[in-house]
């Protein structure tokens, strides 16, 4: 069964092509501890991210998000601080396959920055491809393919290929 998105906005880049590891900083993509790196996720942003944020946010994002070299330190932090989605107008393709292969649900929804503001809460209907607002605006996403839903269903590509038997 795919989880339920229902969480808030934790954070909106509004700029395209976003590098990931600016989520830590440059200097803190070689870190191997995860309570470090929990410490250092989103400092450059808001210093109390990591004392604000929730299990089950969400983070929104602009054009081709997760440009860069695919670097997994940021996303493991936020994933340990309990974000697992992103909703972006568009995303990277290596970072696309990266983080969907570690179970992070990457949902493309055009539309979606004009319509969020930080903490707005977001809710996706899977059988529809929408995610809807506030309770209200109404987003149509672009096709989830079926592989994804599969590995963010499993929570990851080793889950993914023991259920499957690949």
């Amino acid at each position: 069964m795919l989880p339920k998105i229902n969480g808030r906005v934790a954070w909106k880049f509004e700029e395209p092509n976003y590098d990931i590891d600016n989520i830590i900083g440059v200097e803190n993509i070689k870190l191997s501890d995860i309570e470090q790196m929990k410490k250092v996720c989103m400092t450059d942003y808001d210093p109390d991210f990591i004392s604000v944020v929730q299990d089950g946010d969400v983070l929104v994002g602009a054009e081709n998000f997760g440009y860069g070299h695919p670097h997994y330190v940021a996303f493991k932090a936020l994933r340990a601080l309990g974000v697992r989605t992103v909703f972006a107008e568009s995303f990277n393709p290596s970072f696309y396959k990266g983080e969907v292969a570690n179970g992070v649900a990457l949902i493309e929804v055009p539309g979606i920055l004009e319509a969020v503001e930080r903490w707005s809460t977001v809710t996706m209907d899977w059988d529809r491809e929408e995610v809807t607002v506030d309770g209200k605006t109404v987003l149509k996403c672009s096709h989830v393919p079926q592989r994804t839903k599969d590995l963010v269903e499993c929570g990851n590509l080793i889950n993914y290929i023991r259920e499957k038997r690949l």
